[in-house]
């Protein structure tokens, strides 16, 4: 439980307690999900063709830097923000060759709106779908206007079901966000989890800026729709301020396709060989030995 967890988390936990799940429950349910979004995001970039030839490298780099914080392999609402977050950028992308965008657009809107509803620094991620409309689709007012409907439909069906039950109190359910410094790292272990973070991600656009010209135009948009991703996911950081890596699991989806660059496109395999180990290794010592 995280102080930002809004409503929709709330009431899921509060259903969980009911079965109740023990600690291995738990344990277990984090993993199929960490799982589960390694294999729809390798999907997502096959079937997109994000890089020249099919593999599973964003599978195994999703799989590797989840284990980089033990704050990442805990159950929390970031964590299920990050499904829903992959099957909105799955949208984005199709939105290149879409030529009546207008449901599209909604669904991706709708999907935000309940990304909002389980984490509430989250709301960010309206910039994403607002970039995302910019970069693959003609400027139309229409479609920005349709999108943010979208977003305010899960509030509109959640304003109405509160209004029946008798709660008609709105602050618990607009987001309260405030942005702010976060704290030093207090250990020198999340210090080197950072730099194992931001190297690879610093090597792999290297990499993908070197082979832009041998990308077709929608690959290219692709890639600048993830770096973008990035981008915004980083504000995270600024919402609530404090020491919270728990939120910092919402970078984990731009950042392991970087990482997948970064094990791709050398020719020389010794230095990939050498990072994945090294993240390898400090994944078990930071989750069992440390």
């Amino acid at each position: 439980r995280q102080p930002d967890d809004h409503l929709l988390y709330s009431w899921l936990l509060h259903l969980l307690d009911g079965i109740p799940l023990s600690s291995f429950g738990y344990s277990l349910l984090t993993f199929l999900l960490i799982f589960s979004q390694a294999s729809l995001l390798n999907r997502v970039f096959t079937a997109h063709k994000m890089m020249p030839r099919p593999n599973y490298l964003p599978a195994m780099s999703y799989l590797l830097i989840s284990s980089l914080f033990r704050e990442w392999d805990q159950f929390s609402a970031a964590l299920l923000v990050n499904s829903l977050l992959i099957w909105v950028y799955y949208r984005m992308l199709l939105l290149y060759n879409a030529s009546r965008p207008g449901s599209a657009i909604f669904n991706i809107g709708l999907l935000i709106g309940l990304v909002t509803l389980l984490y509430q620094p989250a709301v960010v991620f309206i910039l994403l779908m607002l970039f995302a409309l910019f970069i693959m689709q003609p400027f139309h007012i229409r479609d920005w206007l349709i999108g943010l409907l979208g977003v305010t439909a899960p509030y509109y069906f959640l304003g109405i079901f509160l209004y029946l039950g008798g709660h008609g109190d709105w602050r618990q359910v607009i987001p309260l966000i405030r942005f702010s410094l976060p704290g030093m790292p207090q250990s020198v272990f999340t210090t080197i989890g950072i730099a194992l973070l931001v190297i690879p991600f610093m090597v792999g656009g290297f990499y993908v800026q070197n082979n832009l010209n041998k990308m077709l135009i929608q690959v290219r948009k692709n890639w600048s729709l993830l770096l973008i991703f990035l981008i915004i996911s980083m504000l995270i950081i600024l919402v609530n301020g404090g020491n919270a890596y728990a939120k910092w699991i919402l970078c984990l989806v731009p950042l392991a396709g970087f990482h997948a660059a970064a094990y791709f496109y050398p020719n020389r395999q010794l230095f990939p060989r050498l990072l994945h180990w090294v993240l390898f290794a400090f994944a078990i010592y930071i989750n069992y030995w440390s």
